[in-house]
């Protein structure tokens, strides 16, 4: 059984974007409390690790200079003069008292988590503040200030090691991608729906990375509609073989679960059976496993899918039906989707072929036979 650590703090829910936006910090209070009334955090391979603050220089590893100062600036009040030149706005990405810290509070689990990796003091670790996959060198965006996973990869291959990034996200991880579009020693894998109809507007098959980076960028666009099954067969077809081709020393993986029926961002069906079976997947897949959040904007379904993929990482197994006190506080009844979305044969069909074509595609391009 593996030596999991779960990074946590309150801090990480204290503030955020503000009530109105789809980011709510309360999904993160949420996927804890469900943990902790399930007795997650009790097991004798389970350890529960406070994150630290990532440093300027850290946060340099991807991030721009420029970019940190205003952050730091308009975080704690400053002109906000020029303020759209970082991304920073009404609508997808607010300045919000705070925000160095709580965004800087993320990078830093992230660096623990790889850290903890490396030293031997775990072998997986859950760092479900993180995975803002969005956020470029120089620019927020996508709900995301500093990008967690490009930082912690950075610091990874500086400690010499190779590193496979997969993203399930429903949106493309086109952050991290570009982070490392140039480089062999960083293979990224991102599973979201077909750019033609979501944001950013990314993730083509035909980006496979550039000069040493040819091949490394992988991309499955999936079509809207697209249920557990479907996905499954194309997560099968694509990422095992790619990551055993490119033996990674650590896989790192963005869990955003916003690919779920009921999120109201987005268009795939997956339920949190097929949740579940990714997770599994990228259990077996992974030697060491730094996990990462990431998106889910339906309040009931992160934490429910949170914990399905923390008791993958632990070991452990949780009862069907939701605890008690967690029902009385927020509702529901059981920890697994009892509902699926239904697809018509005709429906199913056409997103099926669509779906093989697109496979049929990222194997030809990354030549896997």
């Amino acid at each position: 059984m593996r030596q999991a650590v779960f990074l946590y703090t309150p801090e990480l829910w204290s503030r955020g974007h503000g009530p109105q936006h789809p980011l709510k910090p309360e999904r993160l209070k949420r996927t804890f409390d469900l943990l902790s009334e399930y007795g997650a955090f009790q097991a004798g391979n389970v350890s529960l690790i406070e994150p630290r603050l990532a440093t300027e220089d850290e946060l340099a590893l991807f991030h721009t200079r420029e970019y940190i100062q205003a952050v730091k600036t308009l975080s704690a009040g400053g002109s906000r003069d020029g303020a759209w030149r970082f991304g920073f706005g009404p609508g997808d990405n607010p300045i919000f008292e705070g925000m160095f810290e709580t965004e800087t509070l993320k990078a830093g689990g992230a660096l623990q988590a790889a850290q903890l990796l490396l030293d031997g003091s775990c072998q997986v670790a859950f760092n479900f503040g993180g995975g803002l996959h969005h956020a470029g060198a120089g620019v927020a965006s996508g709900f995301c200030v500093f990008n967690d996973p490009a930082v912690a990869i950075h610091w990874l291959v500086q400690q010499g090691q190779r590193v496979a990034y997969v993203d399930i996200d429903v949106h493309h991880g086109d952050g991290v991608q570009a982070a490392f579009y140039h480089s062999d020693q960083v293979l990224t894998i991102s599973l979201h729906q077909d750019p033609r109809t979501l944001f950013p507007g990314t993730g083509y098959a035909h980006e496979i990375g550039e000069g040493a980076g040819r091949g490394y960028s992988v991309n499955v666009p999936l079509p809207p509609g697209t249920n557990d099954e479907i996905y499954l067969q194309a997560f099968r077809a694509v990422v095992p073989p790619m990551l055993e081709r490119f033996g990674a020393d650590v896989v790192v993986t963005q869990l955003g679960t916003d690919t779920h029926y009921l999120d109201p961002l987005a268009s795939l069906t997956l339920t949190t059976h097929g949740h579940l079976a990714l997770y599994e997947e990228l259990e077996r897949l992974s030697p060491r496993w730094l996990a990462l959040g990431g998106g889910g904007y339906a309040i009931d379904v992160v934490p429910r899918s949170w914990t399905l993929a923390f008791g993958v990482m632990a070991g452990q197994r949780w009862p069907g039906e939701l605890p008690a006190s967690y029902r009385a506080n927020f509702g529901g009844e059981f920890l697994h989707d009892q509902k699926r979305p239904e697809l018509n044969a005709d429906l199913r069909g056409r997103i099926s072929e669509a779906t093989e074509a697109v496979v049929a595609e990222v194997r030809r391009l990354h030549e896997i036979g």
